[in-house]
């Protein structure tokens, strides 16, 4: 089975044996993101390309080599970058992302969680890779479905609350998980930070769906992310990060006493969408 990723503008990426060997045609060409961090004007399947390559190349994704652990940030208010402060100081006990090779994990680790996610894009499928499941298991973690590699952020928050686990931030990207992890949270006796990550393209009835059950949404080049949130907290313009929930915009706070330079905080009201800084098209 190969890997799966959407990526740069919710573009399919297929990799096999640690090679790209299909990219798909993405719905957005212009992303400030891209253009911040690589230099990307247009996001075409060659420079799509050429982004998995580096993947592959810098971090070993999709492979035996994958680099599991580091600190190190490629954004300030990102999905793992949030978990990794939330765990560092406290605040969150434990964590249910993705990983490529592996599938749905569980760590305390906070250099493993932004080591996992640093990079991680919509990863939609995933295979068992032995090397890179023995490397979370060492580094304390615990694969969700080590047989499979299974993708299933419920299983894991099941997981993580039989394994005693109550302050847990989990990574979702759909309505019908947002629900469903809500009701685990309820039954178990959680209290759970629900983080929204790759939302590009929903319609408007899952951004509300979504909306109404996360405390933290990534807006990516949601339209409707942006029409319909109503947050407490906004992290940057181009690519809005909207705390939802009173927790959430707590979260947010333990990851802004870990950043070293200088902060902007002021009241207004929100969300703030410079049209000029928007992907392009929203959708």
């Amino acid at each position: 089975m190969p890997h799966i990723m959407e990526m740069m503008g919710k573009a399919r990426v297929v990799v096999k044996d640690g090679k790209v060997i299909e990219v798909g045609i993405p719905e957005v060409e212009w992303c400030p993101l891209f253009v911040k961090l690589r230099g990307v004007e247009k996001m075409t399947p060659d420079e799509i390309r050429k982004n998995m390559e580096a993947r592959i190349s810098e971090l070993g994704m999709f492979t035996e080599n994958r680099r599991l652990e580091f600190e190190t940030t490629v954004v300030a208010f990102g999905a793992s970058e949030i978990m990794m402060s939330g765990l560092t100081s406290g605040f969150l006990e434990t964590t249910v992302t993705a990983c490529d090779g592996a599938g749905t994990v569980i760590s305390g680790n906070p250099a493993l969680v932004q080591g996992i996610g640093g990079r991680m894009s919509g990863l939609i499928e995933t295979e068992p890779i032995d090397a890179l499941i023995r490397g979370i298991e060492e580094r304390g973690g615990t694969v969700l479905d080590p047989a499979t590699a299974t993708i299933d952020p419920a299983g894991g928050v099941r997981k993580a609350a039989e394994l005693g686990y109550k302050k847990i931030a989990v990574t979702i990207a759909d309505a019908k998980t947002a629900k469903n992890v809500r009701k685990i949270e309820s039954e178990s006796g959680l209290d759970l930070f629900v983080i929204a990550v790759h939302v590009t393209g929903i319609s408007r009835e899952e951004a509300q769906e979504l909306l109404d059950n996360s405390d933290i949404v990534i807006s990516c080049a949601s339209k409707y992310i942006r029409e319909l949130a109503k947050p407490l907290v906004q992290v940057a313009a181009a690519i809005p990060l909207f705390a939802l929930t009173k927790k959430g915009k707590e979260l947010v706070i333990e990851r802004a006493k870990d950043i070293e330079s200088p902060i902007l905080i002021n009241t207004m009201p929100l969300p703030v969408i410079p049209e000029h800084k928007q992907p392009r098209e929203l959708i």
